[in-house]
């Protein structure tokens, strides 16, 4: 591979033209060489002024065109199975924004996939592993310094919420993200997720749980309670406190900005600079399609647990492949 890697990103939008920026301006060894999205104006909008990047509107050409190295998938999460398969059978390594796929049975067979080839190469997109808040806490669960985690206590603050949001995206756009972090954080899988609803805000439309409290277990039993809220007009934040046996360790307090983008800015740097890495010495810097998948099926777990509110459903996970041990 050359010692500048070029990128293919696939999908124009609100993430993939943040990260074509972020490619282009901030990151190391790396340049966008390819640009794919069926809205070919909106593919030209994103690469103006960047030398030698080229358009594509079909994703296989792209892939064939000799032109990209590894590529950057940041479509709706309904279309990314059909980008990562293709991808995986040509040897690409490819940076995955959330969600891996929409549902774990899907994601299973990209998990598949990638053990038939018997290396993995998908890095799923959970930016909140690479902020240095929780790097703290997890290199604090590892060494022990502060005794055995006891627990997580976590909230998740939007200010709006889009027209297209809709009750499950509470599970699977939002609290997907914690799914995520509490595997990081505690290096263990979660096992049962539980929704109660609170008393709802009236400006959550019809069929929000808005806010609401999940509940979750891991397989120590270590108890996690997120609170939701995500019509709370005042900002954008995400906290967590982790109880350890000998001290309770915060992060994100006191952050309040007016979007994601803002509160993760140097984990989104941090994240694509360490995948830009890894691809140039050939080794997969963060969350894997195992981790993609354990996502989907927490998350599955939790539209049960809304649709039923009070009732503890458990998180059903295949026997995790060798690749990813």
């Amino acid at each position: 591979m050359n010692e500048i890697l070029r990128v293919g990103v696939v999908g124009a939008g609100r993430m993939g033209s943040d990260h074509i920026v972020r490619l282009q301006n901030r990151m190391k060894n790396v340049r966008v060489a390819a640009v794919v999205d069926i809205d070919e104006p909106k593919a030209q909008a994103a690469i103006e002024g960047i030398e030698g990047a080229k358009v594509f509107t079909d994703f296989t050409e792209a892939l064939d065109s000799g032109e990209v190295d590894a590529v950057m998938v940041a479509t709706p999460g309904f279309l990314h199975e059909q980008v990562l398969l293709p991808a995986l059978t040509k040897g690409f390594p490819v940076f995955c924004e959330k969600p891996l796929t929409p549902d774990s049975e899907s994601a299973w067979r990209v998990v598949e996939a990638e053990e038939t080839i018997g290396k993995r190469l998908i890095q799923v997109g959970f930016m909140r592993r690479f902020d240095q808040g929780y790097r703290t806490i997890r290199s604090a669960v590892r060494s022990g310094e502060h005794g055995e985690l006891l627990a997580l206590d976590c909230e998740h603050i939007n200010p709006e919420v889009p027209d297209a949001y809709t009750g499950r995206n509470l599970i699977d756009d939002t609290v997907v993200h914690e799914f995520d972090i509490v595997r990081y954080l505690t290096g263990e899988e979660v096992t049962s997720v539980e929704v109660r609803a609170c008393k709802n805000s009236s400006r959550a439309k019809e069929g929000l749980v808005d806010p609401a409290q999940i509940l979750m277990e891991t397989e120590s039993g270590i108890r996690v309670s997120v609170n939701t809220h995500v019509t709370a007009e005042y900002g954008y934040a995400v906290t967590t406190r982790a109880v350890f046996e000998r001290n309770h360790l915060e992060e994100g307090v006191d952050q309040v900005t007016p979007g994601f983008e803002e509160r993760f800015v140097d984990a989104y740097d941090t994240e694509i600079q360490e995948w830009i890495d890894g691809c140039l010495a050939g080794e997969i810097a963060g969350p894997d399609a195992w981790d993609g998948y354990a996502a989907a099926a927490c998350c599955e777990a939790g539209l049960e647990a809304i649709a039923e509110p009070g009732t503890s459903v458990d998180v059903e996970l295949k026997p995790k492949p060798d690749l990813y041990r």
